[in-house]
Order: structure tokens, then sequence, then C-alpha cells
């Protein structure tokens, strides 16, 4: 591994750092050992820089219409160097009194369901395609979608992830760039490839989005079959049923 600048270890640091206000002390391999401090920058490398490029890029952004109510900005959360990453449609409220995604109730289904795939939230990186909440948690509206998902976009490209699940219609649509319904959009994969991207394709995923499944828990079966999908293609063993709560 080549040297490490001093922008860079300071940036690396920052987002270590960024963790620890976070409440989580110790980073991950995929399935490797705790790391100590002094072995986070060689693992978090060069992808953790880029996200950090790519929020400076975002600013304070006021590109379309939805930043005119938020309070903050939500950007992503998780390991820069997961394999497997989690987009859905926006922030909610909680998010957006946080900055995080996915911290509310739909979030911690969330939780649940990537605990259920014998993961940790800290293992996985979970992005939106619009950073602001929209009004009254509306969806977005597909120029909203447009200006953000650029930055969505170098969020993947920074990650490699090997696989990316779609959390409901509108990530879904967004990233495939069709408009079918999520009925016709699940059970099957697809070979994903961000823009300007010179890794192999990310196998991607679609399930109903954790807020839907709140409001219609019966569907928690079929969106555990999608993420045992998922689970197959990255050779995670299947443990036990998903949570129902």
């Amino acid at each position: 591994m080549k040297p490490l600048t001093p922008e860079l270890r300071r940036q690396l640091a920052a987002r270590v750092n960024f963790y620890r206000e976070l409440g989580i002390y110790d980073l991950y391999r995929q399935g490797g050992r705790a790391e100590t401090p002094a072995d986070v920058l060689p693992v978090l490398g060069l992808p953790a820089a880029e996200l950090e490029s790519i929020r400076r890029d975002l600013g304070e952004c006021t590109r379309c219409r939805l930043h005119q109510g938020r309070s903050n900005l939500v950007f992503g959360d998780g390991n820069p160097r997961a394999d497997l990453m989690f987009v859905g449609e926006g922030p909610g409220a909680d998010e957006d009194a946080q900055g995080l995604p996915f911290v509310g109730r739909a979030g911690q289904l969330l939780n649940n369901m990537i605990s259920a795939m014998g993961l940790r939230r800290e293992d996985v990186y979970i992005a939106n395609v619009v950073k602001c909440r929209p009004p009254a948690n509306r969806t977005p509206e597909k120029d909203e979608c447009d200006t953000c998902s650029p930055f969505l976009m170098r969020q993947i490209a920074a990650v490699q992830p090997r696989a990316i699940v779609a959390l409901g219609a509108t990530a879904a649509r967004t990233l495939l760039g069709i408009s079918d319904s999520l009925g016709a959009l699940r059970n099957r994969s697809y070979d994903f490839t961000p823009p300007a991207y010179q890794g192999q394709p990310i196998k991607l995923f679609v399930t109903y989005h954790p807020a839907y499944l709140l409001r219609d828990p019966n569907q928690k079966k079929e969106a555990w079959k999608d993420l045992q999908q998922a689970m197959k293609y990255l050779g995670i063993s299947l443990p036990q049923p998903m949570p129902t709560r």
C-alpha cells in the first residue's frame, strides 16, 4: 500500500471520529476481526476519502426545492468498503432531525432486517436517492431525484459494493432507469453499473421499503425472500427467519 498523505490521513481520521460520535468504536472487515484505531486508516482507505469528497461537493445543497424545508442534509452511513449497500427513497422526520439515514421506525425495521441476514448495520452502507426530506414525507418528484441521484451514483462508485438492495419503487426506478411497478421489478437480479464506473457490474436486488412493511406486515415474508437472494449471491449463510416485529 502506498503511504497515506497527511491530507488523506486527516480525512480518514475525521471519519473515524465520526463513527465514534455515533457510538461505533470497532470497525470490521467483512467477516474479519475488530480493528484497533491504529488499524482503521488502512482498512478505510480511499473509499472513505472519496465519500468525504462527495459530501464536500454537496455542501449546503440548494440544487432543488427540497432544501427549503430541511433541518439537516442526510448523506449516508456505514462501512465505506461494504459488500452490501441499501438505497432508500429519502429522509423522514427522524432522519432530517439527526442527519442520518434510516434512524426512525423504518430504520429500526431495516436494522432488524440486516441483523436477520447475519450482518450488523456497521457492516453495510446505507444511502437515499434524495438527501433532503420531502415535505410531509411525500414521494420525491422525478426532477428532484434526477438532481440528487448523481451524488448517489458517486457514492455507489466510491463504496464499490458487490450487491445493492433497492428499498422501494423510487429507489429501484431511479437506479434502473425504468418505470415498472415494484411487483414487476422484484424476484430477479440486475447487473447495475453507475455512470463512469470502471469496476465489475454490481448485482442489484429490489424489495419493499421498510416504511411500507410497517404499513403491511404481511409482506415481510416476501421481503425476506428478496433479501435471501442477495445473501445467496454474497455467499452469506441463511440464519433465522426475519423478525416479525
